[in-house]
């Protein structure tokens, strides 16, 4: 094939779309802003804690087809563990601890072991059949009543998959990500683990890939402006200008802040909240793989062998918006040391080695108003075409999303 494809941004996205285009010949070149490849999806080793840590928590599912096919086909999904359909719950203030187990078909989300305590099949139906009709531009604070269901179930769910508390997050957003996991039932709702870390995972394979189809990777060269007229003619970095010929093109697949910075023409979504990650090393804690946290200030817990990872969505949300490392890092460990001295595990008598991660605007925005602004893969370049959680997929900016969107800019590249 002639022409040559640059790829922008070392994003999962920008991977997948790079992966997609050399299996099938297509010369490409792929231009990263920063020193390393992965984005928000990668896994480095923190000296301070001795342990090969990720940047930021993900909980994939079986439903998640396009990541596992990922994994598939960059040699790597023996890195990756499907585990039961069990989801444990701890509320840190009341002392309830309970597992929500989805039943098996399309009514699996109803059955008994699927409802948190106090919720009646009812409760949840009624809730269900408002998810189902909301239009856009509802939240799921406007959809949902109070009570038990919305504690325990839907405001946790907003939070861990929109990354927006109930009041702001898109009710659309969250419903594509319900209807295919939880309402197909247990099949679709297994959660899959990457136990030796999201980088070895599903960013280091693919690099491997990549470096034996000779397609080049330019670290720390972040493009500065996009420059055309009916086609996309020019892609400039501060030290060169790449000038396209007639059979080139070009995939932009970075953040939305930076794509609209490009792409000035475009509405694209803002910026959206925070995730704050704490990482504890606590040896003995007899923790389960992950589970979710309630009346604290942490929202998830993850355990991988020794390191015990706090994720709190939204943090601008949350109490410890703002707070300085050590406040955040202090009230964070007493949720964890408290889930450990639950589950009988060996709580040591003062904080242990920890670290403290902050990522701005770690999804676009959510709201009714982000979901709004997603834009389609094709721009008005007939040879540039967008990837990134951000864009139409249908889905809530995810993993699963990153690489849906990855796979049809290489699809629209080719066509």
């Amino acid at each position: 094939m002639s022409g040559t494809t640059f790829v922008i941004g070392a994003g999962l996205a920008g991977l997948v779309a790079a992966e997609h285009l050399s299996a099938r010949g297509r010369a490409v070149r792929v231009l990263e802003a920063s020193p390393k490849a992965g984005g928000r999806c990668r896994s480095y080793r923190d000296d301070k804690l001795g342990r090969l840590i990720d940047n930021g928590n993900h909980l994939i599912l079986s439903a998640n087809r396009a990541v596992l096919d990922w994994a598939d086909r960059i040699g790597a999904a023996d890195a990756l563990h499907m585990e039961e359909s069990a989801f444990p719950f701890l509320d840190l203030a009341s002392g309830e601890a309970w597992t929500v187990r989805p039943g098996d078909g399309p009514f699996g989300a109803l059955a008994k072991g699927a409802r948190p305590p106090g919720v009646s099949v009812a409760a949840l139906a009624r809730d269900m059949a408002r998810l189902l009709v909301a239009p856009a531009g509802r939240t799921i604070g406007q959809i949902m009543a109070p009570g038990p269901a919305f504690d325990r179930f839907w405001d946790p769910m907003c939070r861990a998959v929109l990354n927006e508390p109930p009041e702001t997050g898109s009710a659309p957003l969250l419903r594509a990500a319900i209807l295919r996991s939880f309402a197909k039932g247990a099949a679709a709702a297994r959660p899959v683990l990457a136990p030796q870390g999201l980088g070895p995972a599903l960013i280091d394979p693919a690099l491997d890939v990549l470096a034996t189809r000779v397609v080049p990777i330019t670290y720390r060269t972040a493009v500065t402006a996009l420059d055309g007229g009916a086609r996309l003619d020019a892609i400039q970095t501060a030290e060169t200008t790449h000038r396209l010929g007639p059979d080139d093109d070009a995939i932009l697949a970075v953040p939305p802040r930076q794509a609209a910075g490009l792409l000035p023409q475009h509405t694209l979504p803002k910026p959206g909240r925070a995730i704050l990650n704490a990482h504890f090393l606590a040896p003995d804690n007899a923790l389960p793989p992950f589970m979710a946290l309630l009346g604290c200030d942490a929202h998830w817990l993850f355990r991988r062998g020794d390191v015990v990872s706090v994720t709190v969505s939204a943090e601008e949300a949350s109490p410890l918006a703002d707070l300085p490392r050590d406040a955040a890092l202090a009230r964070l460990w007493s949720d964890v040391s408290r889930a450990i001295a639950a589950h009988g595990g060996a709580v040591p008598a003062t904080m242990p080695t920890a670290r403290l991660l902050r990522e701005r605007a770690a999804t676009p925005d959510q709201s009714p108003t982000g979901a709004a602004r997603r834009h389609d893969a094709r721009t008005p370049w007939p040879n540039l075409w967008l990837a990134g959680d951000h864009t139409d997929t249908g889905l809530p900016a995810t993993l699963e999303a990153a690489i849906r969107s990855g796979v049809r800019a290489g699809e629209l590249a080719l066509g």
